[in-house]
């Protein structure tokens, strides 16, 4: 395997880092644990920005990737990659904004509109990751 071919994988990989630390800083928000949500919440935009480079220039080399499957998996695994592709397009805007109220100290606006960044970037998160499975390992598509 190349090393480009081991993007999906790698991508797949970040998808689910950034889905446990956006777990993880809600569990620990909830708790009351500031500075652990803080550096939760970081290293989820981090692990992102990581995935978005990987994406980016896995999809620059390798172009578009052909589903195999046929039937009732391909209308799941294209409903799914529907939802995930659009709401993807949200989590850069609704991130940046959220964090920047973080460390703008505006708490009531940052808890607001994270109510709704938080549920969205984690579907996108769980998503990425049913997505490739789907590709990869259950359908069996050539990274």
């Amino acid at each position: 395997m190349t090393s480009i071919h081991a993007l999906p994988h790698l991508n797949a990989s970040l998808n689910a880092l950034s889905f446990i630390f956006l777990m993880s800083g809600y569990r620990f928000i909830r708790r009351k644990r500031i500075a652990a949500h803080k550096a939760c919440m970081l290293s989820a935009c981090v692990t992102s920005l990581l995935f978005f480079a990987s994406y980016l220039t896995y999809h620059a080399q390798v172009g578009s990737v052909k589903f195999p499957g046929l039937g009732w998996p391909r209308t799941l695994y294209f409903s799914i990659l529907f939802t995930h592709t659009i709401l993807a397009a949200t989590v850069p805007i609704l991130a940046i904004l959220t964090l920047r109220l973080a460390l703008k100290e505006n708490f009531p606006s940052h808890r607001r509109l994270a109510r709704w960044t938080f549920p969205i970037w984690a579907y996108v998160s769980v998503t990425g990751v049913v997505v490739y499975v789907m590709l990869y390992w259950i359908y069996g598509a050539q990274a």
